[in-house]
């Protein structure tokens, strides 16, 4: 299939005027294959790699098909981590950001009852952890009847964390007449049982040249002792002086003694881990795709939310324990044709897990030697320039999308027995501005927020302060940024 532009799909003007903001141009192969078989209604099963685009390839045509007037989610997303699930209820809100559709993420560690109240509302998609969207479903707090479309993303990574009986049993809650999509990264034994047990008929996409097998990735090794592990890590990263790097450990441990070594050596460094608390990990990966600090150090788990462009090294500061995650940890590198370097250290414990990744991965990681002190002080004064000098902010992809929307918060929600269409209907009167002009519409218990598109917030601002709503005379502002 040669489709060049996504103009040739049959996709709304809302949903393209989104895509080409958000900087999306051509579709990449993984969409060309998903996006056709998901507007005609057909079940897909897909082995791609993170950072393929495949986020996309299901998020654009299923926005397209989204009913917006239904009140009840009409999509399931199941992911594997919470920070995959918030970046991937992001990347939907933006695609359908014109056609005002709702994404409401649902995750464990965060709080129950506030998701509960979100769900209440009118949510056109529910993006969640199994864990946590089991809960919903037994409390009966996500209504499932309208939902049309089921899509279990990383897979792989879902059988790894020990969630397929939870997404089993989340599938049989569901209504039998609905399209299920299953993208995998990898794809074992038990996930295509998985997929001949509850996909019909699927359209089957196997994206080659993947992070796997691409040349655009150095795979190399160095041989260590555990105990010159972190005097290792300071000579490769000095000579090597890497743009951003991402740090891998085994362990919570690791990573904690890892980013502790780094901080006293004076790197700029953030740190990534399952035992953090979730607001702190949140705030760490904004800071790393905003370009704040060079290094991350974390485990495999916490990183699997990780989509961020010109990671230039990737360092397994440990040899990772699944065959799977190396593929994963190395393929945050060499994306968008872009060259990358993963650096494995590997003791004489290790030397068989290297093999096995090697084999399993259709690859071969290069010996390198460990840079000796000349070439370590020759190198110094360049990687001292380097940390010290701040990165330029990266550009966010939904920038475009986001820059022209003002959300207003308004002091009275559920409580004033206040509803969307009393703020639609008092704010679509207001001259110059219609109903296409309003975005979201989240209520709350004693609050309201309101986006205003097209650049019309101050306006609404002004005239909403002479104006009431069902009778209310409510505050109204600009909402600050949480």
């Amino acid at each position: 299939m040669n489709k060049t532009n996504f103009n040739t799909y049959p996709i709304s003007d809302v949903i393209l005027d989104a895509i080409s903001d958000l900087g999306y141009e051509t579709p990449t192969p993984v969409q060309q294959a998903v996006i056709p078989a998901v507007l005609d209604g057909k079940d897909v099963l897909v082995q791609s790699q993170t950072g393929s685009g495949k986020t996309a390839s299901f998020g654009i045509p299923l926005c397209e098909k989204v009913d917006w007037a239904e009140n009840k989610p009409q999509v399931l997303v199941l992911e594997p981590t919470r920070e995959l699930a918030q970046q991937v209820q992001e990347d939907l809100i933006n695609i359908g950001r014109y056609k005002r559709i709702k994404a409401t993420a649902v995750y464990g560690k965060a709080s129950y009852v506030k998701q509960k109240s979100e769900l209440k509302q009118k949510s056109h998609i529910v993006v969640g952890t199994p864990g946590r969207v089991l809960d919903h479903i037994i409390k009966g707090t996500l209504p499932l009847e309208k939902i049309n479309c089921l899509v279990i993303d990383e897979a792989d990574e879902m059988l790894n964390m020990g969630f397929i009986e939870q997404v089993k049993e989340i599938i049989a809650a569901l209504p039998e007449a609905k399209n299920t999509m299953l993208f995998s990264a990898t794809m074992p034994k038990t996930i295509e049982k998985m997929s001949s047990s509850y996909l019909r008929e699927p359209v089957v996409v196997k994206i080659e040249a993947t992070e796997k097998t691409t040349p655009k990735i150095q795979h190399a090794f160095l041989d260590v002792t555990e105990e010159n592990k972190f005097a290792a890590l300071e000579a490769v990263t000095i000579v090597e002086n890497p743009d951003t790097c991402i740090i891998f450990g085994n362990t919570q441990e690791k990573v904690n003694d890892t980013y502790d070594f780094l901080v006293k050596a004076g790197y700029p460094v953030g740190k990534l881990h399952g035992g953090m608390m979730q607001e702190d990990r949140f705030e760490v990966m904004d800071a790393f795709r905003k370009g704040k600090f060079r290094y991350l150090v974390a485990t495999d788990v916490a990183a699997r939310g990780i989509d961020i462009e010109n990671i230039t090294h990737v360092i397994n500061l440990d040899v990772p324990f699944e065959k799977e995650s190396y593929i994963h940890r190395v393929g945050r590198t060499g994306r968008a044709g872009k060259e990358g370097f993963a650096l494995t250290f590997v003791t004489s414990k290790e030397e068989s897990l290297k093999k096995e990744i090697e084999s399993f991965g259709e690859l071969t990681m290069t010996r390198i030697t460990l840079p000796n002190a000349k070439q370590v002080a020759r190198n110094k004064s360049e990687f001292e320039k380097k940390i010290t000098t701040k990165q330029k902010p990266k550009q966010q992809k939904a920038k475009r999308v986001n820059e022209e929307i003002t959300k207003v918060y308004f002091n009275g929600g559920k409580k004033k027995k206040l509803r969307a269409l009393d703020f639609v209907g008092t704010i679509s009167k207001i001259e110059g501005i219609t109903s296409e002009d309003i975005g979201i519409i989240t209520i709350q218990e004693n609050v309201t927020y309101v986006d205003i598109l097209n650049g019309k917030g101050q306006l609404v601002i002004q005239a909403m302060k002479e104006r009431t709503i069902k009778g209310k005379q409510l505050k109204v502002h600009v909402a600050r940024k949480k």
